[in-house]
């Protein structure tokens, strides 16, 4: 029996004559995590997507087990006990953890669902993962992280041999992650093989045997983990040295911006204050459900509180009035761009417009010209890398689109900007370029509140940490001073 489960060679497709992958080669050894790395625009996906029978290629060669394999729909790979866990989640909300985990597959008495079976099955499944989900709870009760749980129970449900895992922990928190890296530690050791595809490359270095480098549409190389480092790994993903904003350079902070007394929302975060000053960032951090994005919808005006006050420059901001935060001088990157961040059918010199509509307005009219300039200049500010600003939004990268969501919020001339996961499921690169744009905001008399399940994301941005557990303020720390392990001792 040989020991590769997944073999690849010249795999190519493209899209209207552009290519999307052109030399696509991977190796996967049973027993085996391969962390599958590239930019934004790689070719990751759609080599993902053809090894998943989602879309064909045009040429080169996938061998299963020593089978040369031409799949015509993820039935036929998950035949193959192929699974895979995408990076958009497309949970159906008002159905419940159970029927999601089992859509499709549903155990039956006769022609009847057997309910109670379903919930049964999920709640083992759920428990051997030690995910802390209610089998019965509405997914659209669930917060972003659990929902991204619940798409890596139904993965681990199939009894897949060969595991694909799209960003797997880019909605998750520290604590989750390990007890998935557990999960996968059970299975390699049972011979199953895991694609792991990730951003956050401190986790490839922990949880990966092996790598495989694509860099437009192509292979550049692969090797052991143990054998590079990190400023390798990031040179060849991106293809070229990446330089690193140095926030100790900063100037000291100016005057109070965001002042935040007693906020309190009933089940998530009780009697949390906190200020952000001109030229600071104050980076918050927590486990999962400590309450951090339901503190910074609240904060904005899109989610409830039930006491406490919200100031933006003196201005006393409303509950659930998100106008009047954008009015006084906030802005808001969203934990989840696709769902509350961007209109994805629409252009993009739209998207970046949208929250300025007034700035190139006439009589209620938008001006197409002053619209066209503005979003030219941003797409110029923020190295948008896109043909036209008339494309949807949806054909754009990850990281681009990020991009896009960040040159909406400062179309309204911000004086605070509020974020929430800024970096989620985007490219070492584009990270960096965000870092950058955060970093010049703070030093030009900005502010900003940053929430980060990337520990060294936030030791990176962070003059001061506020760390977050079971819904109140744990610890305030310089972040000159703090590093990962005080952070996690904190929030744990």
């Amino acid at each position: 029996m040989s020991s590769l489960l997944v073999e690849a060679t010249g795999v190519q497709k493209s899209f209207d004559g552009v290519p999307a992958l052109r030399d696509g080669r991977f190796r996967l050894a049973r027993g085996s995590v391969n962390a599958l790395c590239g930019g934004n625009g790689a070719g990751k996906s759609t080599f993902l997507s053809i090894l998943m029978g989602i879309q064909s290629r045009e040429a080169g060669s996938i061998r299963i087990r020593d089978e040369e394999v031409n799949f015509e729909s993820p039935l036929d790979a998950l035949k193959h006990r192929i699974a895979i866990i995408t990076q958009e989640l497309s949970p159906i909300p008002y159905m419940s953890v159970a029927e999601n985990i089992y859509l499709g597959r549903e155990p039956r008495k006769g022609v009847v669902v057997d309910k109670r079976m379903m919930r049964a099955n999920a709640r083992a499944l759920l428990e051997r993962l030690n995910f802390d989900i209610e089998p019965a709870a509405p997914m659209a009760s669930l917060s972003l992280a659990q929902i991204q749980l619940v798409e890596i129970a139904k993965a681990f449900s199939f009894d897949a041999e060969i595991v694909i895992m799209d960003e797997p922990t880019s909605a998750i928190g520290e604590r989750e992650t390990h007890i998935l890296f557990k999960a996968i530690r059970s299975l390699t050791s049972h011979g199953a093989g895991i694609i792991y595809v990730s951003h956050r490359l401190e986790e490839l270095f922990e949880i990966a045997d092996t790598y495989t480098i694509f860099r437009d549409g192509a292979f550049v190389e692969d090797g052991k983990l143990a054998d590079i480092d990190r400023p390798h790994l990031v040179r060849q993903i991106v293809g070229r040295e990446v330089a690193q904003p140095r926030k100790s350079s900063r100037s000291d902070a100016g005057k109070v911006i965001l002042d935040v007394a007693n906020l309190s929302q009933p089940g998530h975060f009780s009697d949390i204050s906190l200020r952000v000053s001109s030229g600071e960032i104050v980076g918050i951090y927590g486990l999962m459900g400590s309450g951090r994005s339901e503190f910074l919808n609240a904060v904005y005006g899109i989610g409830p509180r039930e006491a406490g006050t919200v100031e933006v420059d003196g201005q006393v901001i409303r509950p659930s009035r998100p106008d009047e935060s954008i009015e006084a001088g906030m802005a808001m990157v969203t934990e989840d761009r696709k769902d509350s961040g961007l209109v994805l059918g629409a252009p993009i010199r739209h998207n970046i417009s949208l929250s300025a509509l007034k700035s190139f307005s006439w009589k209620g009219v938008v001006q197409r010209r002053k619209e066209r300039g503005h979003a030219a200049e941003m797409i110029r500010r923020l190295n948008i890398k896109t043909a036209s600003d008339e494309l949807a939004v949806s054909t754009m990268s990850g990281g681009n689109q990020q991009k896009v969501v960040l040159a909406r919020c400062l179309s309204s001339r911000p004086k605070v900007l509020i974020c929430d996961e800024p970096t989620r499921g985007i490219d070492e690169g584009a990270k960096q370029e965000i870092y950058t744009l955060l970093d010049r905001f703070v030093r030009s008399g900005g502010a900003v509140l940053l929430v980060s399940s990337e520990a060294p994301e936030v030791l990176q941005l962070s003059d001061r940490i506020v760390v977050f557990k079971k819904g109140r303020v744990k610890e305030s720390l310089p972040g000159h001073s703090a590093n990962q392990e005080t952070l996690l001792h904190a929030a744990s």
